[in-house]
């Protein structure tokens, strides 16, 4: 009786554990910023990336994102990896500003999100700037929404790109 209530349950618990799992979007790819489709506010104007290179495996998201050079300089490439575990990334930033991250998807696969603490120190003081990202896909474009609050407060840039 035990091994027929077994071969009757295992195979419906191995069904559920298959059909649980949402399928990811893949964000994978060469993508520049479409200024158009974008709202990028006065300040993301001059800091939001110009083009993201993304290399995205079951486990963890590769980013390099390239931004314009400071007073017309030569434009930075900054690179992360963040697992899909949870656990929290450190990276060290412009003038040793320290960024802790950690990536997210939804429930549904469709919509990433990503969780960023910023430090820095300046004559003594030290500030601290949080960040949420939202990613999704739509009609083929890449859509980051970064909702970032300092203390001079929030603002919200939505960056479009396209491959």
């Amino acid at each position: 009786m035990k091994k027929f209530l077994f071969f009757l349950v295992a195979p419906a618990a191995l069904l559920v554990s298959f059909t649980s799992m949402p399928d990811h979007v893949s964000f994978t790819g060469d993508w520049k910023l479409n200024e158009g489709k974008s709202e990028l506010g006065d300040f993301g104007a001059r800091f939001a990336a110009t083009a993201i290179k993304i290399d995205q495996k079951a486990d963890a998201i590769t980013i390099a994102r390239t931004r314009p050079g400071r007073n017309g300089g030569d434009p930075t490439t900054t690179s992360v990896t963040l697992t899909f575990d949870g656990k929290e990334t450190e990276t060290t930033g412009f003038g040793n500003s320290k960024t802790k991250s950690t990536a997210k998807w939804s429930d549904d696969g469709q919509t990433f999100t990503i969780n960023s603490t910023t430090s820095f120190e300046r004559d003594g003081q030290t500030s601290e700037f949080k960040g949420t990202e939202t990613w999704t896909l739509k009609d083929g474009a890449l859509s980051i929404v970064s909702v970032n609050s300092s203390p001079r407060g929030e603002t919200t840039i939505k960056a479009v790109y396209d491959k």
